[in-house]
């Protein structure tokens, strides 16, 4: 912060705030900034409170399990013993899946949309691929669990038993229903918007880098992967972040395919749960304050665990762009 001559170290913070958020000599402006100032703060103390309401319902749970209730892998509502491992374990497992098949998908989609596609081609490929992002969970759940499942059952799931089955993660009876039904669910759920921003931030790229690139005698390809995808590298990274969010928190489409099983395990065939899904499938039927604490801290937990992959997405992008600058293009 740039010092203001004649003051000391102690008063140039108070200096930058008076002049920020100094009263502007015209009364609309005046009313403008404050309405905007208050709406910012509304959003920050709507989380706030978001936060202490699920830790004030949740406190009974708290100070039953404490920090076991994030390595117990038991939900039992008759004995009231409740562990969220296997929720906590499902969400991450059904997210990575999610993101190990979107995020190449939808980045080649984008690719094609920005750069490959002819004009005639371009706006109704765009189209159709945000209508993806409009259809009801409840519908894509509808039809994963009628048209997906029975397809993954066989022969996905029978293809990979009999080819790979040596490995743990491709073992098992194939029920359609389980894990690896409930990433690929959450691909069509992230894909639009993983690939919406991503073909937004390729378009942004100045078409000086891709001239530049054709002068120098570089292919069509060399000129996208060399000088394009550098370019709009934050926006991509961003638009993963984005749909990792999307993965994390779906609940209807995962809870109709995914089995409501509640395990630990790795084989992707089995049926499992998702924090989401345990909380849509439980709380209507819950009673005491225990199992809805329980439940709701699971909700905390799903919580904490958006917020910080947002965090980190955000850290993440400002590294990419600060790399960027630095000449890690």
């Amino acid at each position: 912060m740039a010092r203001v001559p004649g003051t000391s170290d102690v008063q140039a913070p108070v200096w930058w705030w008076r002049a920020r958020f100094r009263r502007p000599a015209s009364p609309g402006d005046w009313v403008f900034q404050t309405v905007v100032l208050l709406a910012a703060l509304s959003l920050v103390g709507l989380l706030a409170a978001m936060a202490l309401y699920l830790l004030d319902v949740a406190w009974p749970a708290i100070t039953q399990f404490g920090p076991g209730f994030l390595t117990g892998s038991i939900w039992d509502p008759v004995q009231e013993v409740f562990g969220a491992l296997p929720a906590v374990y499902g969400t991450l497992l059904t997210s990575a899946i999610a993101m190990l098949v979107a995020v190449p998908v939808s980045l080649g989609v984008a690719i094609f949309l920005a750069e490959l596609a002819p004009r005639w081609l371009r706006a109704p490929a765009s189209f159709l691929v945000e209508m993806l992002a409009a259809i009801p969970s409840v519908v894509l759940g509808l039809w994963g669990l009628f048209v997906m499942v029975p397809v993954i059952r066989d022969p996905l799931e029978q293809w990979l038993g009999s080819s790979l089955g040596f490995l743990p993660i491709f073992q098992g009876p194939p029920f359609g229903i389980g894990f690896l039904a409930g990433g690929l669910i959450l691909v069509i759920m992230a894909l639009p918007i993983i690939t919406a921003v991503a073909r937004d931030s390729l378009r942004a790229v100045p078409a000086s880098q891709r001239e530049a690139m054709l002068a120098l005698g570089a292919t069509r390809w060399e000129a996208i992967s060399h000088a394009v995808l550098p370019y709009a590298r934050s926006g991509i990274v961003a638009a993963a972040i984005l749909g990792l969010g999307r993965a994390l928190g779906e609940t209807m489409a995962v809870t109709m395919v995914i089995g409501n099983g509640y395990q630990v395990t790795a084989r992707l065939f089995a049926p499992g749960n998702t924090m989401a899904s345990k909380i849509a499938t439980e709380f209507n039927e819950a009673s005491g304050d225990l199992y809805i604490g329980s439940l709701v801290e699971l909700a905390l937990v799903l919580f904490a665990v958006t917020l910080i992959v947002n965090i980190l997405g955000r850290l993440l992008v400002r590294w990419t762009v600060a790399n960027a600058g630095a000449g890690g293009r």
